[in-house]
């Protein structure tokens, strides 16, 4: 496997430590700033984020500046070697501009005016937002652009949710003709107007979607939600003006999220539209660590496809903007992270690409929401708890790993994710409204290759295939006619393509393709699945597969056979001894469909063939059992190798060639045993 390259993502040579510093909560008490300063040191943290939600702080009234308090924190931070991204404040406005400017407030989709509160309550069209945006961001350009503490911007903070004001009502009208060619027949065609009458005859008759008005049709709702991720799109853009004329070389993010509770990809925004606008991409993660509905392993899997997506958007190294050192204040049960944890779940997101480990939050809050969120500086303001000595682990170890900085991870398997494809998934009044479980179908076939050390990119719409092995490219529910072009390209040419039930059945207007499957795709795969079959809850099914039987449960796909082999066959219900699994040659490829939703055992036995046909391997080779977890980043001439041992037992793992630890400098081979939660960083020339 050829070597990577580094690419160092910050104006930093090093791994950043630090967090969400809010310095603007305390500035009546300049013992607990002090403090700070001397806790940063002590916990060995390096970099902090500030600023973000400093907005009232920043100008009280309007047009009236106070940054002499922000002047401070930064020389202070830098006085002891720190560094600090900035953030741009418009995630959450002052009480005088809602005052004074309501159109900034945000109308919901039933149409009621939020009142001034929270965050994230700001219209994404409003001029005058905009314009207030800019001006402070300009100020903040202008006054810390050429400081030295200066490493990245961070622009505004979690993006999220929509406004359906007037002026957005304006602008997805204006967004549609745009799309649309000014034709409205071509808009009618793609929404299927004619259905329940809601032909649109004029321009003016669109609204947004909204649950006391239209929300049935199917296109519409598609076309809004892609108007939404644009318009967030369009507002940062806006906001980043001055920062990119005052500062060209300072990088750029603003952080993704994820859903806390499943673990998958924030469904809000298309975020592969937004990558294309960042120069890093950085995201949010507080996965539930201990729960009691999944193993330590199976979440750390989520976890690793969420950073291998993250990753994957920009082919480097991404950033950990925010991550909770104990316990987060939002889960239904939050639950202190175990001792070990906390160095363990720093070095996952190290060793799936990751620059950064940071924190939200540096300093406890005293009072409001996030009073009681993880945060390295506890409420008793000292550093001699079990959280702060081992957030000062993280970063001691962090220390050692400068080397691994701006370092990537080559990938020859590829699995495929849509956020388009799954809006309209969600929307479809079909199949099991509970079980449709796209991102979590992804997660499924991804275990395999997790479980097996075997370097993975998740890659969207966006990307070039062709370099490649395989490509697995579950409940691909809507696909364009380009990208089946593309898919069918890829296989003529050699590759090796694996999709599944649910798949390509609506277009980019979520418009079901007539005639049955796509033709191309029936050719692709020698098939035409010609019913799904939807189970109860309690509803089972199997399949034989290279001599095991294995459960289906919630999805059958019937399947009519043309050119292609059955690899198993269903054994009841009226499509018994009909294929469930077929493989096709196609060109100088090979096509594989999965026809129903089977169990883990399913996708190992399958998957394990495709790794061993394919050549398939870890970078470096680590003999280890379930639950035992084996990562690499490589530079040109060394391979990091992160051992992390995802169970609450003694894991054996076998080194297959002497290797050195990277933190304590031993030389290691043959057999070490890995502590609950432990993990070993080793270095491979």
């Amino acid at each position: 496997m050829p070597k990577q390259p580094k690419k160092s993502v910050t104006k930093a040579d090093f791994m950043l430590h630090g967090g969400d510093y809010n310095p603007d909560q305390w500035l009546d008490r300049p013992d607990i700033l002090s403090d700070d300063i001397k806790f940063m040191k002590l916990s060995h943290t390096n970099t902090f984020s500030v600023g973000i939600f400093a907005w009232s702080a920043l100008e009280p009234e309007e047009g009236v500046y106070t940054f002499e308090w922000l002047d401070e924190i930064i020389d202070n931070i830098y006085s002891i070697g720190g560094r600090v991204i900035l953030a741009t404040p418009s995630g959450a406005r002052p009480a005088w501009m809602s005052q004074k400017y309501p159109e900034v407030l945000r109308v919901n989709a039933r149409r009621e005016k939020h009142l001034h509160g929270a965050r994230h309550n700001h219209c994404f069209t409003s001029e005058v937002y905009r314009e207030k945006t800019q001006t402070i961001n300009r100020l903040l350009a202008e006054r810390y652009g050429e400081h030295p503490a200066l490493i990245m911007w961070h622009i505004s903070n979690e993006y999220g949710g929509e406004c359906h004001c007037g002026k957005c009502q304006n602008a997805f009208r204006e967004w549609l003709k745009v799309k649309y060619n000014n034709d409205l027949k071509a808009l009618n065609d793609a929404w299927w107007g004619p259905f329940w009458s809601h032909t649109i005859f004029d321009w003016s008759q669109i609204d947004s979607p909204s649950p006391i008005g239209e929300n049935a049709v199917h296109g519409h709702n598609l076309d809004w939600k892609r108007f939404v991720t644009d318009q967030t799109i369009d507002f940062y853009k806006n906001e980043i003006v001055p920062i990119r004329e005052i500062t060209p070389d300072i990088p750029i993010t603003t952080n993704f999220m994820a859903d806390t509770f499943d673990l998958i990809p924030f469904q809000g925004l298309d975020y592969s539209e937004f990558a294309e606008h960042l120069d890093v991409i950085s995201w949010d993660a507080y996965p539930a660590w201990h729960n009691d509905w999944e193993t330590t392993a199976d979440l750390a899997m989520k976890v690793g496809f969420i950073d291998d997506l993250y990753r994957s958007m920009k082919q480097q190294p991404f950033l950990l903007m925010e991550s909770t050192p104990s316990h987060v204040n939002w889960h239904e049960v939050n639950k202190a992270k175990r001792p070990g944890m906390q160095l363990l779940s720093s070095m996952q997101m190290i060793a799936h690409g990751s620059d950064s480990v940071m924190y939200f939050q540096w300093r406890k809050s005293r009072g409001s929401s996030e009073k009681f969120h993880g945060a390295v500086v506890d409420h008793d303001n000292s550093p001699n708890n079990r959280v702060f000595q081992e957030v000062a682990e993280v970063g001691k170890t962090l220390e050692k790993l400068s080397d691994v900085v701006g370092t990537n991870r080559k990938a020859d398997v590829a699995i495929f994710y849509d956020w388009e494809s799954n809006w309209a998934l969600n929307d479809a009044q079909g199949y099991g409204l509970k079980t449709k479980r796209y991102p979590q179908t992804l997660q499924d076939h991804y275990r395999t290759f997790w479980e097996n050390d075997i370097p993975v990119d998740v890659v969207t719409k966006e990307h070039d295939f062709s370099n490649y092995k395989l490509l697995v490219v579950p409940m691909l529910y809507l696909v364009s006619e380009d990208t089946i072009a593309r898919l069918r390209k890829y296989v003529a040419a050699g590759g090796r393509l694996v999709m599944t039930y649910i798949s390509g059945v609506v277009n980019e207007h979520d418009l079901t393709y007539l005639g049955g499957w796509h033709k191309d795709l029936r050719e692709m795969f020698g098939i035409n699945p010609v019913e799904t079959d939807t189970f109860f809850p309690n509803d089972r099914n199997a399949i034989t597969y290279a001599g095991k039987t294995y459960e289906v449960k919630d999805y059958a796909t019937v399947i009519e056979l043309g050119n292609a082999q059955a690899q198993a066959v269903y054994h009841d219900d009226f499509y018994a001894n009909t294929p469930a699994v077929t493989s096709n040659s196609y060109g100088e490829g090979k096509t594989y469909y999965i026809g129903a939703r089977l169990e883990d055992d399913f996708h190992r036995n399958f998957y394990q063939q495709l790794i061993a046909e394919l050549g398939l391997a870890p970078v470096v080779k680590v003999t280890h059992g379930k639950g035992v977890s084996v990562q690499t980043r490589q530079s040109e001439d060394t391979n990091y190798v992160f051992v992390m041992n995802f169970t609450e037992e003694e894991q054996v793992v076998g080194l297959e060639s002497p290797v050195t630890d990277l933190v304590t400098k031993e030389s290691l081979s043959g057999e070490i045993t890995l502590k609950r939660y432990e993990v070993r960083i080793l270095e491979a020339k």
